[in-house]
């Protein structure tokens, strides 16, 4: 099924992300609807970014959607390995609070400004971010409740 809404893609740098943001929002995208990350270090072959945007490591995404003009508009952020850091959108869109953690948890992305940027998935005390490519495969040890045993 095809979808009614048309998309716009958007890249900013990390400076202009919030006045890009907030200027979407005022053309009417008022829902974050998804907000992830994406770790290209061994992807070979990554698709070329528009003339001002270097590839990074990291790339934030983030979805808004305007349910008044049927509009889609994907922002892409490069966010560089040596400071994995971008600003929050949780004063302006407070049901990103926990994407942003997820986020940070899986992949060290710290967002600044965010009233609580704890782990989410993984326990507390946890070393490393899961989903970056560089994490050790099989490195996340199993861990079994007690069992009861036979009846």
């Amino acid at each position: 099924m095809a979808s009614r809404f048309s998309a716009k893609v958007h890249f900013p740098d990390r400076a202009g992300y919030l006045a890009l943001v907030d200027r979407l929002r005022g053309e009417g995208y008022q829902m974050c609807a998804d907000l992830t990350a994406v770790d290209y270090l061994r992807y070979p072959g990554r698709r070329a970014l528009p003339a001002g945007a270097s590839p990074e490591r990291f790339e934030v995404v983030t979805n808004l959607l305007s349910l008044e003009h049927h509009g889609r508009a994907r922002i892409r952020v490069q966010v560089p390995e040596e400071d994995p850091e971008i600003a929050s959108l949780f004063h302006r869109f407070p049901g990103v609070e926990a994407m942003e953690r997820e986020v940070y948890d899986l992949f060290g992305i710290v967002f600044t400004g965010h009233p609580d940027l704890t782990r989410i998935l993984m326990p507390e005390g946890w070393e490393g971010h899961p989903l970056r490519k560089d994490y050790a495969v099989g490195r996340v040890p199993v861990q079994f409740k007690e069992a009861p045993g036979p009846r």
